[in-house]
């Protein structure tokens, strides 16, 4: 739905969610979101996200037969990059290993 509705120049060229977690009560979703980019185009897009927040629970509306649909808060979610980062560090550490053996 953000690729496809959301035609905002500011916002990446890739989005994705990668969780949603919401209240016991469906009353608000923390809606987690990772992407490509700098730190500068990951705010701008996240900015444009939380704008088009009512358009987003309008769309889910429709398509959703929930009583209540949640506010909706977007976070920037990083583990894709600490997961590359922790992968980088322990093929290092794996270098540096098979050099003393």
């Amino acid at each position: 739905m953000i690729q496809r509705q959301i035609k905002d120049p500011r916002l990446g060229s890739l989005v994705s969610v990668t969780d949603v977690v919401t209240s016991p009560d469906l009353s608000y979703a923390k809606v987690f979101v990772s992407g490509l980019g700098s730190e500068e185009e990951r705010a701008a897009t996240l900015k444009v996200l939380t704008a088009a927040a009512g358009f987003f629970r309008r769309e889910l509306s429709q398509q959703l037969s929930f009583r209540r649909i949640p506010e909706l808060a977007f976070h920037w979610d990083d583990s894709i990059e600490r997961g590359a980062r922790l992968s980088e560090l322990f093929d290092r550490l794996s270098e540096s290993r098979d050099r003393r053996a």
